[in-house]
């Protein structure tokens, strides 16, 4: 009788279990247990066939799998399982070659490279050869090096191969990698594949001793194999034939990674006396989730067939949400959430997946304006994201040359030429002269003491920041130039990776951030100041009313005027002509202002530390959740553009529709929008073919726009623009959205003609007025501009909810949660609790929708 409990396992577990002789191929659908018959097997054979652990190799994926293997065969069998190898591949390699990498030509002590490691002494080869950077940028040249290898495509072969001159100059990098890695002892990560493929290859007597030793051979995730990672386990088990792969062809979305589906596809080719077993019973998802994964995926040509099922009820219908944008598709993912937490799903049993990392950002406005703790998982949040960071550090420098924390960020962003030494030569300079580090890299142009290539390079840059303050017009326009000027997208193209392909994505995202502050404003005019301008003469246009130190607080103008005879807005009697000035809300240095408010505060953590999950569908694989959201079910989207027109893309897409899709255990959210700002640019895609491929009876539509679903609170009053939508001004921040409190006026009341930056840029320098005012707050306080006018502010005439600040005890109505009791004030943040749900929330008064009720 077996001491491990085979009884336990359905019949598909159980045939694959005692299945031990000969190869295996175990495809195991989406939560179908398969680590639960790999281990079982293991076991089976230490415990029930007496083989010795030693004789058994376990390869998976991930450490955390590993150590997940080697804790459940701890649980079933104990110390037996002791001395069998359970490790990654890459671990794996590193153990073969420490005990023959003499034979290969390197010492016993090889270290190995991570990857920062590999790319500086890319960086420095490149430097030797003289290859310029920005020709053949560094990632792209390590990109090309790196899918070689796990091709096993050695350095000669590569250079007779090599036909554009990236490739050629690649193949130079390349055979210089290698030697500079062998002269130092050390292995980058791709090299411990391909030397441990060379030593079984070139030394018939080691790959004998290891084919001897592991009898038996289990691969995990054998559909993300490489091919390198393919040939080392065909040449292992090519003696014994005993191999049990495991995966799901269905799930194999790392084509990108050099994974070859062909692995898993054709195993029966390679290994015809193959004995095949499906895993189709899921103890997962519901029923319905299921039927609409299978209904998908079916779609594919090149898959082994196969279909998902369980035991367990239909559960609900797949929920599709059809929202009118973007903004709309937040909002209402924000409140359903909310209504499910109510129900009893915590926020860490709740995900939103999304195709691109780009589309994080409004997904993160709207969770962070209904007061929804979320962690980014496998990403960055989207203002943090170096890119990002990047583009606002230009825009910063813009407004104000004086932060030298920007101006080091940029000058050598995209690399230009200006390295460490230069830099250091910058700051030593400002530091003596007690200047701002740009205004001693202007001086430094002409010193002598650096090198005419770094002085060359600093030109350009000082050229290139003071060119772009004298942009004006259109604010996206505006930042669109800078960041065409500043070559940060074309340096991003020319690596021509998947990564940088994502950051181009990013900044283009940004974009999008910029039409979201102009339409804000557009629906808030009291952002714009009305000033009065007495008689007597010509005012000058683009006067400056910030501190003329600091650059800050210039703003544009635009100059209507009046003559008496059409009524003068000067004083009575008076012969001159009166300006009416608007002070436009589109300025760069208020748009700045804008996106920091959204970045340097953030949604508290909840009470009990939960959150919900944000992350991309590719970082979800192996993940479950009993509720999951998929944001933006596009065509262009999801299917992402890039494969639409490709068939083994499309296939991928699918596959990864299939992967979002079995995360849900209970409920199931696709999303998409009527119309969405896609890196800026307003588009108007149909609902993802992924969607109309599950059959109606499976799915329930919702929508369209937040009319279609009760109860979310959003559409009760406000703006549907902007991070704050309560119109209340609190801790002395900016009105962002409409006000629900105060009156509105005509939308053309007193706008801007246009928006010109000339004039605030130019106030970025020391050519602003001298004495002015006390910079931009000052600007705004509706202070006198002295004997020759007065300034009307129309944030005056709102209601008096607009200042009031809170306190304990105070009701508030929140859009999303209802009515509430402030219970603590915490500086700006807000403990309050509702009455809707019983629950208490942390909200920071800046952002969240709220209005006091007297």
């Amino acid at each position: 009788m077996s001491t491990v409990d085979i009884d336990s396992l359905n019949e598909a577990q159980r045939e694959a279990v005692l299945c031990t002789e000969g190869p295996l191929l175990v495809l195991a659908g989406a939560g179908s247990g398969k680590t639960r018959v790999l281990t079982y097997r293991i076991a089976h054979m230490l415990s029930d066939l007496n083989v010795q652990p030693w004789q058994i190799l376990a390869i998976t994926f991930t450490n955390k799998a590993a150590a997940e293997m080697r804790e459940r065969l701890g649980a079933l069998v104990g110390p037996a399982a002791r001395g069998m190898w359970v490790s990654t591949f890459h671990s794996m390699c590193v153990r073969i070659l420490r005990v023959d990498c003499e034979r290969l030509g390197f010492d016993k002590g090889f270290t190995i490279y991570d990857d920062d490691d590999s790319k500086r002494l890319v960086k420095e080869i490149m430097a030797e050869l003289d290859i310029d950077p920005k020709r053949y940028p560094i990632q792209n040249i390590r990109s090309r090096i790196s899918q070689a290898k796990n091709e096993l495509i050695v350095p000669g072969d590569f250079a007779k191969d090599a036909r554009d001159p990236g490739a050629k100059v690649a193949a130079r990098v390349y055979e210089k990698l290698q030697q500079r890695l062998k002269a130092a002892n050390a292995f980058d990560f791709d090299d411990l594949l391909v030397y441990t493929w060379l030593l079984l290859k070139n030394h018939p007597d080691v790959l004998e001793a290891y084919q001897d030793r592991f009898r038996y051979i289990l691969v995990d995730e054998y559909q993300d194999t490489n091919h390198a990672q393919y040939e080392i386990c065909r040449m292992l088990a090519a003696k014994n034939k005993n191999i049990m792969v495991v995966g799901d062809d269905d799930q194999s979305i790392y084509s990108w990674r050099g994974a070859d589906i062909r692995n898993i596809l054709e195993f029966e080719q390679d290994y015809p006396n193959a004995h095949t077993v499906k895993l189709e019973e899921n103890y997962r998802s519901t029923g319905n989730i299921l039927a609409a994964a299978n209904a998908v995926v079916a779609n594919n040509i090149h898959r082994k067939q196969k279909r998902l099922y369980t035991q367990a009820g239909e559960g609900e219908k797949i929920n599709v949400y059809m929202a009118a944008d973007e903004r709309d598709e937040g909002r209402w993912i924000a409140a359903e959430i909310e209504h499910q937490r109510a129900e009893g799903i915590p926020y860490d049993q709740i995900a939103v997946f999304y195709r691109t990392n780009a589309q994080s950002r409004s997904l993160e406005d709207m969770l962070l304006r209904a007061g929804v703790p979320y962690r980014i998982v496998g990403g960055t949040r989207f203002f943090d994201r170096a890119e990002i960071r990047d583009v606002m550090a230009y825009l910063t420098l813009l407004v104000n040359p004086a932060d030298d924390i920007a101006a080091k960020r940029v000058i050598n962003t995209p690399r230009r030429g200006i390295g460490k030494t230069t830099i250091e030569y910058i700051e030593s300079a400002a530091r003596q002269a007690s200047m701002p580090f740009m205004m001693a890299a202007e001086l430094c142009v002409a010193d002598d003491h650096l090198q005419m290539r770094a002085r060359t390079a600093l030109g350009a840059f000082v050229s290139l920041i003071e060119e772009a303050r004298s942009y004006g017009g259109d604010l996206r326009k505006v930042i669109e130039a800078v960041i065409d000027k500043s070559g940060l997208i074309a340096a991003l193209q020319a690596e021509n990776t998947d990564e940088a392909r994502g950051r181009i994505e990013n900044i283009k995202e940004f974009l999008s951030v910029v039409d979201e502050y102009v339409e804000s404003h557009q629906d808030n005019d009291e952002d714009a100041f009305i000033e009065v301008v007495g008689t007597g003469g010509e005012e000058p246009a683009g006067e400056t009313f910030g501190d003329s130190g600091t650059g800050q607080g210039q703003l544009s103008m635009t100059t209507l005027v009046a003559s008496d005879s059409e009524g003068s807005f000067g004083a009575s009697g008076s012969e001159g002509l009166a300006a009416i000035r608007t002070l436009s809300p589109y300025s760069l240095a208020d748009f700045i202002e804008w996106v920091r408010l959204r970045t340097d505060l953030d949604a508290a953590e909840a009470e009990d530390g939960q959150a919900v999950t944000l992350m991309t569908v590719h970082s979800s694989k192996g993940l479950e959740f009993d509720c999951v959201f998929v944001a933006g079910m596009e065509e262009t989207l999801f299917p992402h553009s890039n494969s639409a027109h490709d068939e083994a893309g499309l296939e991928e897409e699918r596959r990864l529709a299939y992967v979002a899709i079995t995360r849900a255990r209970k409920k199931l959210y696709l999303t998409c929008a009527q119309t969405r700002k896609i890196f800026g640019d307003t588009v108007a895609n149909p609902a993802s073919r992924f969607v109309g491929e599950i059959p109606s009876e499976l799915r329930r539509t919702i929508g369209l726009g937040s009319s279609g679903f009760s109860g979310t609170g959003w559409e009760k009053r406000g703006s549907r623009r902007g991070i704050s939508g309560s119109g209340t001004e609190a801790g002395g921040g900016r009105v962002f959205g409409q006000s629900s409190a105060g009156g509105s006026r005509p939308r053309n009341a007193g706008r801007a003609a246009g928006s010109s930056f000339a004039d605030f840029m130019g106030g970025a320098s020391s050519r602003g007025t001298s004495g002015s005012g006390g910079g931009s707050g000052a600007s705004r306080s509706g202070s006198s501009l002295g004997s020759s006018g007065v300034r009307t502010n129309p944030n005056a005439g709102k209601k008096a909810a607009a200042n009031m600040t809170f306190a304990v005890g105070d009701t508030v109505d929140h859009k999303t949660f209802g009515k509430g009791k402030v219970i603590k004030v915490d500086g700006d943040l807000l403990h309050v609790h509702f009455a809707k749900t019983g629950k208490t929330k942390k909200l920071l008064k800046d952002y969240a929708p709220i209005v006091k009720i007297n």
